[in-house]
């Protein structure tokens, strides 16, 4: 049985890669083989199915959609960029304010309410919008990983690992991931500055965009305020923080139908992502039988005998493969597959799994910017240029990805090993 399932855990993963826009059929039905099958036991599925994490991505997809509906991410731009005095800074501008955005909401969605600034500045200056479009989009996937609801593997990371809002932060009195990523973020700066080094026109702004509804707006600030605080809860639920995610987008739901504004209501169920949901909970039911058939354990050991007994060798090769692997892959099933491969190797080498976990979060998700395909949200961006009749490049996007990438996870990397090793 455990070759078995083996051979169709390696199918699965095959198929997800050659096809992107199926891979929630292949994850379905690899679960479904497996229950049938009886390598998972049917009374295990719906323990194996992680539903706080579900209803925290579910709930918070809801949410930012009502947000971005609202006009406010237009308007917050607006406000950033009558501070900015050229175009370079403008670049920086949008780069930084896109990572901001994205420690709190989807990476594609934060490049989807982005890039209409980036293309309207671009076009009253005359100037080509890809090079500021892509630094919108590698910087709101390196952003993703700051906060426990910025991106899904964060959201994976905080139910796997049981960490909370705060956690991070700060955890067990030390700096956590979000410093990480944030210093990794400080340090692309000097990047985006060398490549628009040249545009110093100055850029003038309308009137402000106007806010349609600040109500989705406080449903942002309520959803981490309350994340912050159930932190504080000793014994809560497990399914909490996804309580907490779920109940307020139906408060938004309802707010919406109390304005009697039924477009938005239809328009808002078709946010939710239904297939990143059900890729989710199958991925969840596909490395819950790896797990009970003993493969994990198998890969866990094979890491232990590459890397032998040092803890630095064993970080390394989680970071640096995390960063190879995600640069062609998808990093949501990897992370899935990867969370229980981690805490097998710390189990093994008798460690704490928080430094490898932090490893495993800081290569998979930078590293997605080190290829046009790496990240949803570089895929949104080149989209967005190419219907707006740009043609983008390979070398376009690896002049901004791989020093960006290099710089931003190099930074990660030390500060997670020398802080938490």
């Amino acid at each position: 049985m455990k070759l078995f399932t083996l051979i169709v855990f390696a199918l699965t993963y095959i198929l997800m890669i050659a096809l992107p826009k199926r891979r929630h059929w292949v994850a379905i039905t690899s679960a479904l083989i497996f229950i049938v099958s009886g390598a998972m036991p049917l009374g295990r599925v719906l323990k194996e199915i992680n539903w706080n994490v579900l209803m925290m991505l579910a709930g918070t997809m809801g949410t930012v959609a009502l947000f971005i509906d609202s006009k406010m991410p237009g308007r917050m731009a607006d406000l950033l960029l009558k501070k900015t005095p050229n175009v370079m800074w403008v670049a920086v501008a949008l780069s930084i304010f896109a990572g901001v955005v994205s420690a709190f909401v989807d990476n594609v969605a934060t490049v989807l309410m982005i890039a209409p600034v980036a293309l309207a500045i671009s076009k009253k200056l005359n100037i080509s919008p890809i090079s500021m479009l892509i630094c919108i989009a590698v910087s709101s996937n390196l952003q993703g990983a700051a906060t426990l609801v910025g991106d899904t593997t964060s959201i994976m990371l905080g139910g796997y690992a049981k960490m909370d809002f705060l956690d991070f932060l700060f955890m067990d009195g030390k700096f956590s991931i979000f410093w990480a990523v944030e210093l990794g973020a400080a340090v692309t700066i000097p990047v985006v500055m060398f490549i628009f080094r040249k545009n110093r026109d100055k850029v003038e702004i309308g009137d402000p965009t106007a806010v349609t509804d600040y109500f989705p707006s406080w449903l942002l600030v309520a959803t981490v305020v309350l994340l912050i605080a159930a932190s504080f809860i000793p014994n809560r639920p497990e399914i909490t923080n996804g309580l907490i995610c779920i109940t307020l987008f139906l408060i938004g739901l309802i707010h919406t139908l109390i304005k009697k504004n039924t477009e938005l209501f239809k328009s808002v169920w078709g946010e939710i992502d239904v297939q990143t949901l059900s890729l989710l909970a199958a991925l969840f039911v596909v490395i819950g039988t790896l797990t009970q058939q003993g493969v994990i354990d198998d890969i866990s050991g094979l890491f232990v005998k590459l890397g032998g007994s040092n803890l630095f060798f064993m970080y390394s090769l989680i970071v640096w493969g995390s960063v190879l692997f995600s640069a062609f892959i998808d990093n949501i099933p990897y992370v899935a597959t990867m969370l229980p491969v981690v805490q097998g190797i710390a189990a093994m080498m008798g460690c704490d799994p928080r430094v490898l976990y932090f490893g495993l979060l800081v290569g998979a998700t930078l590293g997605g910017n080190l290829t046009p395909i790496g990240a949803s949200a570089n895929i949104a961006a080149i989209g967005i240029l190419q219907k707006n009749g740009y043609d983008v490049k390979s070398s376009d996007f690896l002049r901004i990805g791989v020093p960006f990438t290099l710089m931003a996870v190099f930074t990660g990397y030390l500060f997670c090993w020398f802080v938490w090793a």
